[in-house]
């Protein structure tokens, strides 16, 4: 099963003089973690590195940003792979402290700055969700939407017009259970629609 982040989750630490400013955060797409990363260079412009790694929906990345080839980055995405997470942007920032610390030492840095951010990181099962369209009588509006809210089915349009035309989304494990019980609450009278 994969997870993802609830939220930001934050960590710290100082090896031999340089700074490591980790950070993991849900992260829905390349360019949105490109245009995070570009966000934490000017919040940090005295920063030597900023490094990252991205896995989100079969999109990965993993950017050493100046630091020796795979010291950074690989060992950034490998922390998010082996959590089973998807969907979550690892970023370190780095300021040199002026001590190199060899190639060893710089992959446990940055494996180490990831890991104490997920210690304190919520994750939440990572669901697939569909999208139904529903048609109902004017007379039964009100009972779907208390079904929708009952299931935590997201209303993502409604369309008044002969009848009343529904579109959600909800996870994919539920939405036989809760199309069954809406045909049987609705006695007939709800029609299923393709969801394109």
């Amino acid at each position: 099963m994969l997870f993802t982040l609830a939220g930001p989750a934050h960590s710290e630490l100082i090896i031999r003089k340089s700074r490591f400013i980790g950070c993991v955060e849900p992260m829905p797409d390349r360019a949105a973690a490109q245009a995070r990363v570009e966000q934490l260079r000017q919040q940090h412009p005295t920063a030597r590195h900023v490094c990252w790694a991205l896995l989100a929906g079969g999109q990965s990345a993993a950017v050493d940003d100046g630091e020796p080839g795979g010291t950074a980055g690989r060992p950034m995405l490998d922390v998010l792979r082996h959590q089973q997470l998807d969907g979550v942007l690892a970023t370190v920032v780095r300021y040199f402290g002026g001590i190199k610390l060899g190639a060893g030492g710089l992959v446990r840095a940055y494996t180490d700055s990831v890991a104490q951010a997920l210690l304190t990181a919520h994750k939440l099962p990572r669901q697939r969700l569909v999208q139904l369209r529903a048609c109902v009588p004017y007379a039964l509006e009100g009972l779907l939407r208390r079904e929708l809210a009952a299931a935590d089915a997201q209303l993502l349009d409604v369309q008044h017009a002969a009848q009343v035309i529904f579109t959600l989304s909800l996870p994919e494990a539920q939405a036989s259970t809760f199309q069954s019980r809406l045909d049987e609450l609705a006695h007939g009278r709800l029609g299923w629609l393709d969801a394109d």
